[in-house]
């Protein structure tokens, strides 16, 4: 009996962990998504990466403002889909919590000597893990 327990205890911690890494990959995929849709003018990758009633507050030319997904894809359209645009992106850190999770992913655009900290909500859905709001903060005196 004491078997058939232990075995079952370890079973399920097993489990969890291989539904935990896969979670996590899946939330890095969609990361990934973000940071490739946005550094190769990908649009559809990088809409594909948020829910479409994600809410994102970022720092406007004009001053602090919320966007929606589909105006945020908008920075990117004038430019030639599939070509780098000089964005690198690295995932920094992610926390995985049940159905949601946080992240930090590092953009830098060396050419114009700009780094920026975009720190995401996502949201395990049926369509899978989605972003569900970003924020983002340019980094000085690099």
């Amino acid at each position: 009996m004491k078997n058939y327990i232990l075995s079952t205890v370890i079973l399920l911690f097993t489990l969890q962990s291989v539904k935990s890494q896969s979670d996590y990959s899946e939330v890095e995929n969609t990361l990934q998504n973000y940071i490739n849709g946005s550094s190769y003018n990908k649009l559809d990758v990088l809409e594909s990466a948020f829910t479409k009633n994600a809410t994102l507050y970022l720092t406007a030319k004009k001053g602090f403002k919320v966007f929606t997904p589909k105006e945020y894809v908008a920075f990117f359209k004038n430019n030639e889909p599939g070509k780098f645009n000089g964005r690198n992106g690295k995932v920094l850190a992610v926390e995985l919590v049940q159905d949601i999770a946080t992240a930090k992913v590092e953009i830098s655009i060396p050419k114009r000597e700009m780094v920026y900290i975009d720190l995401f909500l996502l949201k395990k859905t049926n369509n899978g893990w989605k972003i569900i709001s970003k924020t983002a903060t340019k980094m000085e005196n690099l």
